[in-house]
Parts: C-alpha cells; sequence; structure tokens
C-alpha cells in the first residue's frame, strides 16, 4: 500500500543547509527488509519509519536506518521526526506553537520538547543515556595516517583522540585548526584499521577553530562503513561530545552551552546546539537541538 513521506532538513532553518531526513509515516505494514531497501533508495544518512507506539504516553515507535543498516539511536533523525509529528499534530499557523513528543528508539524512550514557528520548528532531546567510554583511542600517528593528516595536527589544549559511546559509537579525534580538519579524509585501509581498533564505525574530527563567533567548535564525521561518505550534522555525537568536553575542559557544576558548526565543507552548513548539566561530581543531563524544515512530501509505492 502507498506509504506518504516527508523530507525535512534538519539542524538548520534554511531548506537545502543541515542534513536531509526522509520520514516515512504509516510503516506498520513494512518488514525490516523492506525498510533496509527503501532507506537504501533514499540514500540519505538516515531515513526514518514511524509507527504506532507500545506505550499508550508515546508518540510513535520509530526505526531509524542508514543506507546501510538499522540503528538504536541518532540526533537529526530524532530531531526532525518530532518536529514532523508536533507539526501534524498542532498544524501551520503564525503563532509560535509548543509541544512535548516522545519517540520510542531503540535505545528507548526519547523525550524530545518542539517549538513550532511559521515555516520553521525546533526540536531538543533529551540524551537516551550519558556517553561511556568503551575502550581506548588508537595511537596518534595512526588517527592521522587514517584522516590523511600529520600527527602534530591530531590534538589541540588538552585534548587527545578518544572513543565514546552515548547510543551510537565514535572515535572523537581532535584537530589543530580548520585548515586541518578540511583536509580530513578517510584514507582507504588506514582508517578501516583506525575504526576496527577503536571498536566503532565512525570518526568525528572537531576542533576550536571555527568559521563564524559565537560558535564554539567545527565539526566532520565520517562513517563509510554505514555508506555515510561524510555526515552533514551528527547529533548522536553531539550527546557523546558533551562526555569528551567534561573530559577535558573540567566543566564547573552548572549549566553549559555550546554550538557545533559542521557539514560546511560539503556545502550543508549545519548548527547543532548542545546543553550540558554539570552536578559537582558529575554530568546529569545532556540535551542536543536545533531547527527543521519541510523540504518535500511525497507518495512511496513499494
Amino acid at each position: 500500500m502507498p506509504h506518504p513521506y516527508t523530507i525535512l532538513d534538519v539542524f538548520t532553518d534554511t531548506p537545502l543547509g543541515g542534513n536531509p531526513l526522509a520520514v516515512v509515516l504509516d510503516a506498520d505494514d513494512i518488514d525490516g527488509a523492506r525498510m533496509q531497501a527503501i532507506a537504501a533508495e533514499f540514500n540519505l544518512s538516515e531515513t526514518v519509519f514511524v509507527l504506532r507506539p507500545t506505550g499508550p504516553a508515546h508518540t510513535a515507535r520509530v526505526r531509524i536506518f542508514t543506507p546501510k543498516s538499522e540503528i538504536p539511536f541518532a540526533g537529526h533523525p530524532t530531531v526532525g521526526t518530532a518536529v514532523l509529528l508536533a507539526r501534524q499534530r498542532l498544524g501551520e499557523g503564525p503563532d509560535e506553537r509548543d509541544a512535548v513528543v516522545v519517540l520510542e528508539e531503540g535505545v528507548g524512550p526519547v523525550r524530545c520538547g518542539v517549538i513550532l514557528r511559521e515555516g520553521v520548528g525546533y526540536a531538543a532531546f533529551d540524551a537516551p543515556r550519558l556517553a561511556h567510554e568503551p575502550g581506548p583511542a588508537p595511537a596518534s600517528a595512526d588517527i592521522a595516517a587514517a584522516l590523511g593528516l600529520g600527527k602534530e595536527e591530531i590534538g589541540f589544549e588538552h585534548h587527545v583522540p578518544s572513543v565514546y559511546d552515548g547510543g551510537l559509537g565514535f572515535l572523537f579525534v581532535p584537530v589543530a585548526n580548520l585548515d586541518a580538519i578540511g583536509r580530513a579524509r578517510p584514507t582507504g585501509a588506514a582508517f578501516f584499521a583506525a575504526t576496527a581498533a577503536a571498536g566503532v564505525d565512525a570518526v568525528y574530527c572537531y576542533t576550536r577553530e571555527t568559521v563564524a563567533v559565537g560558535r564554539h567548535f567545527h565539526a566532520r564525521m565520517f562513517s563509510p562503513e554505514q555508506g555515510i561518505a561524510e555526515d552533514p550534522a551528527t547529533g548522536s555525537a553531539a550527546v557523546s561530545l558533551a562526555s569528551v568536553i567534561d573530559r577535558f575542559e573540567a566543566l564547573q557544576a552548572g549549566a553549559h552551552r555550546f554550538v557545533i558548526e559542521q557539514g560546511f565543507e560539503i556545502g550543508r552548513p549545519s548548527l547543532i546546539g548542545l546543553e550540558i548539566d554539570r552536578e559537582p561530581e558529575r554530568v546529569a543531563a545532556v540535551r542536543v537541538g536545533g531547527d527543521a524544515v519541510v523540504v518535500a512530501e511525497g507518495t512511496l509505492r513499494v
């Protein structure tokens, strides 16, 4: 039977920027193999399938697929789907409206606060879990070879490579400056050797230098094993970046806010908001948010 779908650009308030997302609605009758084939057809970083929730207090159950596999959680699918479902519930209009959307994902329920404005929605989600460090990072020389950089370009200030998992695992690579991060590229066998050593399939590079003032980090993410040559915006990595920041910058107790820019090298500028609530002894909560805009709607006939 036909299924409606929507394409949104996420982590941007401008169409044709940000990270594109396909959301297939009323997908209860689509099996997992067909979902994977549809995600490969869209060939976006992620495609979401919306199903009836299992919990009566929840908005929807969602399944998230990259072009290669199903994943339990991702940031821009969470933001984009929350904005879309809130817009369906509240309709269009010039006045600002707000809603709470709870999505059942592979990591568990994810609560999203949504604010709708005319033509643009904003959603921020509570991180479903705080990131943990599953193991050590490879040597800086191996990481440099994996990205086509010099060893001296890996690291800045107190930051060194690390591995964190907040629902998805990433090798976090601090890079000296914008020039170096702009030259970073996955380099075949060396790249796959580094990710295998880290026990992940994605590398998230970040630097303190930014394209514009008022932002705190510039980032790039590569995951060719998932069919993602480069991701325009990676909200799931931002969840774990909270732990990276806390580790290397010794955050004080209180609320901390950061803006991450990503996707500039591939013509998809994106802005991700990251909020960290820290208690005296530990990080207590993490939230990730951003804008989303609808750019296309259609009907899937497969």
